[in-house]
């Protein structure tokens, strides 16, 4: 059992809790919630588009504000609370006093609401409440708790943030967005009915896939609300989401023992409660912006890093180099940038040697391959997945040290490449990483590395003892220290590398985004995941963030170009070549093909909207349809609708005071013109319609 810090112990409140006994039983009327009697509230914080009001038992509401009006989001609730060891809970505290102060930091300034009160349980509770004038809408909450009893205090954990986002007028359906990761490899985006329930532990949720942003966003068509936290490493945290027909819950959940002694106390971590309109991006970008100002900024995007990529995977692990360098004059050819060398180069996991059939010359095969890549006009990146090792490495028999280590001592597994985790934490892991880093971009002259694996997005706590870890949870909180170490040393050989993390199918960790500057849809299920997760890497990773769609063949119908270039994301590609080789497979590039293909990436070149803006705040992902994405550019706006089948109207959002033309820019069709005052225009598509704005 984890014990709690120590604070200076004040005078004992025997005689306030006495005359509070009363106000405290009575409240307990109402301690399961559904009271049939009025709640008044007591005190009120709140900005321009937030407002939280808390009653005399500190519970509280969260209220949107709207035009002038505040429109209640939730009932009153007891929204944080301590749970016991014993299965029961404390979750009224009777107001005692508060307090205003004027904060001016890192944030900019805000104002700190301070609420104090008292359980009958003889536990004392300050709730800090910070608003920002930089982010209206985010309360960021911090809570502290001390036991003024003369018995320890058993705790199995704590909750933050607990509200219930209640059914619209309307009662549709909701949208949500959460940040955890599943080994099903599930939507980040979903819709959320009754019957939905979903966990979203921020810890290991099977042996390799684990971790996240830590925000769970639940909307309505008029409202939305989110919670998560803002520490600056990730927590093992829970962030469920259950919804019922009497609405949607949403909290942050901590579950450990802890035991607070007399006079002592302990705080939560940092957590928040957002409200928007619209869907969750406007979250997610006040969240990637306020973890910038705590330290974690993005890293610099080379104009590299927009390149379109072919990728050898088409070819899989038998490659051979034959293969590669046959395939690089048509990747040429047709526009592309980059030539990934994918897995099965390698001998084994962690060892990271060079396979002595395809790379007879050692080191010398692989420089004359990168070489051979350069001249046919591509960069060159290369795969690795870092942190597996196989259990027939050498490496494993020279330096067992370095395996991450559950409770009764057994390695940790990595399920796709039948190897064990790496613990992150341990020196000579870093070390290790570093050195193969050295050699790849240093050595063999690769201008990119494509870390992969779903097992890199996080870790398990490590009780190796050979590490000396103050916690077992070094290994996670200290996993983005690994990546940063990675990242600053392909940099500081190469300021223009390109460093690529795809944690396959996992909703991506963010504290890792700030030592990558690539992303990608790792291993899309559908057209539908391709877009979703670029608007999520978007608002975490900025409204130009070099965001790959992934191998297009991956998309509905292996051939979805629309739903990469349309959202602003870099085309990707493994097909195979030549044609008319005895082992063609299904990614063989057909003439047929040939042409699809080429007329798509000459589009993405022309337009190249990821270096453009994307706009995620005017259209609602899950409510608007058809579903839209726009992208600004050059004075220009560039619109991608979404439907199966649509006839009707359209909307162009976000245009300016100028008159716009607009034309298909695929078929390069004149569809008319639009105005902010009269911005829609009747259309009929089947899967896609892109559209070019241009003032006139």
């Amino acid at each position: 059992m984890k014990k709690s810090r120590a604070i200076a112990p004040t005078a004992r409140r025997r005689t306030v809790l006495k005359l509070l006994a009363g106000s405290v039983a009575g409240a307990g009327l109402s301690r399961l919630g559904g009271a049939s009697f009025a709640v008044e509230p007591q005190t009120r914080v709140g900005d321009s588009k937030i407002t939280l009001e808390f009653d005399s038992s500190l519970r509280s509401r969260v209220m949107a504000r709207q035009n002038s009006e505040l429109v209640p989001l939730t009932d009153f609730e007891p929204s944080e609370l301590l749970r016991l060891a014993n299965g029961t809970h404390i979750d009224l505290f009777s107001l005692l006093d508060e307090r205003r102060e004027n904060v001016d930091d890192h944030h900019g300034r805000g104002i700190r609401h301070v609420l104090r009160g008292i359980s009958q349980e003889e536990i004392e509770k300050e709730v800090k409440v910070v608003l920002y004038d930089r982010y209206p809408g985010f309360a960021l909450m911090r809570v502290a708790y001390r036991n003024l009893g003369a018995a320890p205090a058993r705790l199995a954990g704590w909750v933050n943030g607990a509200h219930v986002l209640k059914r619209s007028a309307q009662g549709s359906d909701y949208w949500s967005f959460c940040g955890a990761s599943h080994e099903d490899r599930r939507d980040w985006v979903q819709q959320a009915r009754a019957g939905f329930d979903q966990r979203n532990f921020m810890g290991m949720n099977a042996s390799d896939y684990g971790g996240g942003t830590p925000v769970v966003d639940v909307w309505r068509r008029d409202h939305g609300l989110a919670v998560g936290h803002v520490e600056t490493v990730p927590k093992l945290l829970a962030l469920p989401l259950t919804v019922t027909r009497a609405g949607a819950r949403l909290a942050v959940e901590c579950d450990r023992a802890i035991e607070i002694a007399p006079g002592e106390g302990f705080s939560t971590f940092e957590t928040f409660v957002a409200t928007h309109r619209g869907d969750y991006f406007a979250t997610l970008d006040a969240y990637r912006k306020i973890l910038a100002e705590r330290g974690g900024p993005p890293a610099n995007v080379p104009a590299s890093a927009y390149e379109p990529i072919w990728c050898a995977w088409g070819y899989e692990r038998q490659f051979t180099v034959d293969q590669v360098m046959g395939t690089l004059p048509k990747a040429h050819e047709l526009g592309l940038g980059w030539a990934v060398v994918d897995d099965g180069w390698q001998t084994a996991e962690g060892d990271w040697r060079l396979d002595s059939k395809k790379f007879p010359r050692g080191d010398a095969d692989m420089i004359a391959l990168v070489r051979a890549i350069n001249e046919a006009g591509l960069k060159a990146k290369l795969w690795i997945t870092p942190l597996a090792v196989n259990p027939r490495a050498d490496l494993l028999r020279e330096h067992r040290d370095m395996l991450l280590l559950d409770k009764n001592g057994k390695p940790q597994d990595v399920s796709w490449w039948d190897s064990f985790y790496l613990c992150p934490a341990y020196p000579r892991t870093v070390e290790w990483g570093k050195a193969l880093v050295r050699k790849i971009l240093g050595e063999w002259g690769y201008a990119g590395l494509k870390l992969d694996g779903q097992h890199l997005n996080a870790v398990a706590p490590c009780y190796n003892p050979a590490h000396k870890h103050v916690q077992s949870e070094d290994s996670v909180e200290k996993l983005q220290e690994f990546w940063k170490a990675l990242y600053a040393e392909a940099i500081k050989i190469n300021p223009d590398a390109v460093i690529e993390i795809c944690p396959c199918g996992t909703s991506y960790a963010f504290h890792n985004m700030p030592y990558m500057n690539q992303a990608v849809a790792s291993d899309p299920l559908s057209s539908w995941q391709v877009r979703h997760k670029g608007k999520t890497i978007k608002a975490l990773m900025g409204a130009s963030a070099a965001f790959a769609g992934d191998h297009v063949e991956l998309s509905d119908h292996a051939n979805d170009f629309a739903s990469t270039i349309g959202i602003g994301a870099v085309v990707s590609t493994k097909f195979t070549w030549p044609r008319d080789d005895k082992r063609q497979n299904k990614f063989v590039l057909t003439p047929q093909k040939e042409l699809q293909w080429g007329r798509w990436i000459a589009l993405y070149n022309d337009k190249r909207l990821p270096i453009g803006e994307y706009r995620g705040e005017l259209y609602d992902i899950g409510f608007d349809k058809p579903e839209a994405h726009v992208i600004a550019k050059d004075g220009r706006l560039y619109y991608a609708f979404y439907a199966n089948r649509w006839d009707g109207p359209v909307e162009l959002r976000g245009l300016g005071e100028a008159r716009y033309s607009v034309v298909d820019y695929w078929t390069g069709r004149d569809i008319g013109g639009v105005t902010a005052a009269a911005n829609r225009l009747p259309v009929s598509f089947a899967g896609f319609l892109l559209l070019e704005a241009t003032p006139t």
